[in-house]
């Protein structure tokens, strides 16, 4: 792991809510920030920030989500995702996680993820879908 991934370790990214991100079985009025979108937007903002700092041929993969979506975001506002590394063992890593809209805070919780080796992670899927396929 890289010296650079280190508890206290923050980043931010801003999203715009797009009629993609959004909940639509409520009407065209209704139409909020989905909670499922919001839990992706927060796992590429982790990962990317972890990837970063990684040596090549290494990645992560999610293992923990635990967020509470506390207020809605309309359509068109821009959101703000910050992560912060609360805990590093071995190669679990876990988040922080804050997003906020103009007017309020909408997300608080903690996601985490595990280092992977790509080329080991290939090879467990492989043998994986080399017993399913008997």
């Amino acid at each position: 792991m890289s010296e650079k991934l280190e508890v206290g370790t923050s980043e931010s990214r801003k999203v715009t809510i797009d009629k993609d991100r959004t909940i639509g079985f409520m009407g065209e009025e209704g139409r909020v920030y989905a909670t499922p979108s919001l839990v992706h937007d927060i796992e590429h903002t982790c990962r990317d920030m972890i990837v970063a700092r990684l040596p090549e041929g290494q990645d992560s993969v999610g293992t923990i989500v635990n967020i509470a979506h506390l207020a809605p975001t309309l359509l068109g506002q821009e959101v703000e995702i910050t992560v912060t590394v609360a805990e590093l063992e071995g190669r679990r890593v876990a988040l922080d996680v804050v997003a906020k809209d103009a007017l309020d805070t909408i997300c608080k919780g903690r996601h985490e993820r595990f280092i992977v080796d790509v080329d080991k992670t290939v090879e467990r899927l492989r043998a994986k879908a080399a017993k399913l396929a008997g």
